[in-house]
């Protein structure tokens, strides 16, 4: 089959780069001539691990071709997949725009039977509008059905995600795109499930806001813990040997960020309200999440009346590690606020500095190590749980602040090596360790 991807985002070029892995021969069709143009040099235009090797050898094994030339590829497609974003609009709805503009130079540009399969995020109905506007806008005199087929992708796991996903699910109306899709997937060996379009949306929207109401639970849990004078690790710890709860995603934090959970949970909560039907759980994620975005913050105005010139270090900017992504990223609304109040911040994150840099390019200081952005600072906030942060000396804090406040928004760190060091560290859901004496730094 000749196989097209259209779009070279997250989804867009992670499956077309895993389809060419598994055997395929795939063509990536994207609209900007500079991301098409470094992808040809083998360099993806996204921080994922292990998609820069794979973009090379697949290219090399010539398995795979990236142009931005849409009308020739999509002319002899057999099969296309839509990949292309669905941002959040200002009232919570998912933009399709981009969808639906691929869609009709699908249409337009057809000289033969093709399958449309959507893997961006598409609230319920859409795919059934996508066949309609394509129906609409046909030249030629060709069969073509829609299909839907959820990604399941998490940034930083993306290409493991897709190689050995826990399932795949596709949502079809005929026996034929069903078929068609198996012969797809038949190379990744992997459970397919076969349903309607409808209920396939649906799966990716339930599956994500699920996930995101189990983070905004435990935070909420966390947040009553300190309040009560329970630790929220041990609390967890017990949930977790139920089988019916398990371990995952139990981790208290500041909050869920990234271009999905977001983003889902406000457009599956628009789409119920536009059906007359209120989701009242997503709706109290959404509220959960929101407010714990500055629980470090409130944090740190018990301990600081201000934080006008105060030099405050930011550990990790991107809104989880194994990213560059900042979407919806903790940090941003925090700097934001510190920056209104006069603070001086000196920034770390291993990966994320220049992209947050189109959003702050000379507001904040930049630094390359860790050591740099915590060296004469008055207070700490650590917002992403990266390896690097995590497994740092914790003595830096005594070494290099000027006074060790530490606010942790990811619970890096062991309560009893913080406390025998002397160090004001404040996390989620746990006891806060208070023993710092400015005249009497410990450094053990």
């Amino acid at each position: 089959m000749n196989i097209t991807v259209a779009g070279t985002g997250y989804v867009g070029l992670v499956t077309g780069v895993c389809l060419a892995e598994k055997g395929h021969t795939i063509t990536c069709v994207d609209n900007v001539k500079d991301k098409i143009s470094i992808l040809n040099q083998g360099i993806s235009p996204i921080f994922e691990p292990g998609l820069d090797e794979l973009i090379i050898k697949n290219a090399e094994a010539g398995k795979l071709f990236f142009t931005t030339d849409y009308q020739s590829v999509y002319a002899k497609s057999d099969v296309i997949f839509i990949g292309v974003g669905t941002p959040e609009n200002e009232d919570g709805s998912a933009n399709l725009n981009y969808v639906y503009a691929v869609a009709q130079q699908i249409a337009e540009s057809l000289e033969q039977d093709c399958l449309i399969v959507v893997k961006s995020t598409v609230p319920i109905g859409t795919n059934e509008k996508i066949e309609e506007l394509i129906r609409r806008h046909l030249k030629n005199n060709v069969q073509v059905e829609v299909a839907s087929n959820p990604e399941f992708l998490a940034q930083g796991t993306a290409v493991h995600d897709t190689l050995y996903a826990s399932r795949i699910v596709i949502g079809v109306e005929s026996e034929s795109a069903k078929k068609t899709l198996s012969d797809v997937y038949m190379p990744f060996e992997q459970p397919i499930l076969t349903m309607n379009r409808r209920s396939a949306e649906m799966v990716k929207y339930a599956s994500n806001d699920f996930l995101a109401l189990k983070i905004s639970f435990v935070n909420d849990i966390a947040n009553l813990c300190e309040v009560v004078g329970a630790n929220i690790e041990d609390v967890t710890k017990g949930m977790s040997y139920d089988k019916r709860i398990g371990n995952k995603f139990l981790n208290p934090g500041i909050g869920y960020g990234g271009s999905c959970f977001p983003k889902d949970t406000k457009a599956l909560h628009w789409l119920s309200e536009e059906e007359g039907y209120v989701l009242r759980t997503i709706k109290a994620a959404i509220e959960v999440n929101e407010k714990q975005k500055f629980t470090l913050i409130k944090k740190a105005r018990r301990d600081f009346s201000t934080f006008k010139d105060l030099k405050v270090a930011i550990l990790g900017l991107t809104f989880k590690p194994g990213t560059d992504d900042l979407r919806e990223a903790p940090s941003i609304p925090n700097i934001r606020l510190l920056l209104n109040e006069g603070a001086n911040i000196h920034a770390y994150d291993p990966v994320g500095i220049e992209n947050f840099k189109k959003i702050y390019p000379t507001q904040i200081y930049y630094q390359e190590t860790l050591e740099e952005a915590l060296k004469g600072a008055d207070l700490c906030f650590i917002f992403t749980e990266w390896d690097e942060i995590r497994n740092m000396d914790i003595d830096l804090f005594n070494t290099k602040m000027k006074t060790p406040y530490v606010y942790d928004g990811r619970n890096c760190f062991s309560l009893e090596k913080m406390k025998k060091r002397g160090i004001n560290y404040q996390s989620i859901g746990r006891p806060h360790v208070s023993e710092y004496n400015v005249k009497n730094k410990v450094s053990i």
